[in-house]
């Protein structure tokens, strides 16, 4: 087998000081500026605590879970969403039921916000639409750490405004 040996092309004076390199990514630069300085509403910056960034509407944000007509817990206990969970930060404890439409209830329900990794999964697993991830609020901070473990009071009232808590789903 034959080996091919390049030869590498001898660069001039000018071309080792790279003066055109570095003019062309002057030009560059200088091109960005006066784009940003003559259309400002398309710059990709914000300026966060003015200028807030729009949230798309398939974004995933904190939990919310949803009621009933009469207000009730649409969650039936069923762990689906505990068990779809890679980071096993959802926990139920289940309760029976008084009337026979609803035989189990979720005694206890907390979301661990700091293991979860919103991926989505405990909402699509859930058979009747009891939990979801459009509320649009984002990671908030606390001093504690206890302060995001998220129990089921929070979660059944942590809906945004103009959305409805009550949920058109199957039962």
């Amino acid at each position: 087998m034959a080996t091919i040996v390049l030869k590498k092309k001898k660069l001039t004076f000018l071309e080792n000081l790279y003066i055109f390199e570095i003019f062309k990514g002057l030009m560059i630069t200088l091109r960005h500026l006066l784009k940003n300085i003559v259309a400002p509403s398309k710059m990709m910056t914000f300026e966060y605590p003015e200028q807030k960034k729009p949230i798309d509407h398939i974004h995933r944000s904190e939990h919310r879970l949803m009621l009933r007509e009469d207000n009730s817990i649409r969650c039936t206990a069923c762990m689906l969403c505990a068990t779809a969970c890679p980071a096993l930060c959802i926990h139920i404890e289940a309760a029976e039921g008084d009337i026979p439409e609803k035989e189990k209830y979720p005694q206890k329900f907390t979301i661990d916000l700091l293991r979860c990794v919103y991926c989505g999964y405990c909402v699509e697993a859930c058979p009747c639409d009891a939990i979801r991830m459009d509320t649009g609020k984002l990671v908030s901070s606390a001093y504690g750490r206890e302060d995001f473990i998220k129990d089921i009071n929070y979660l059944k009232n942590n809906h945004p405004t103009g959305k409805s808590p009550i949920s058109q789903g199957i039962y």
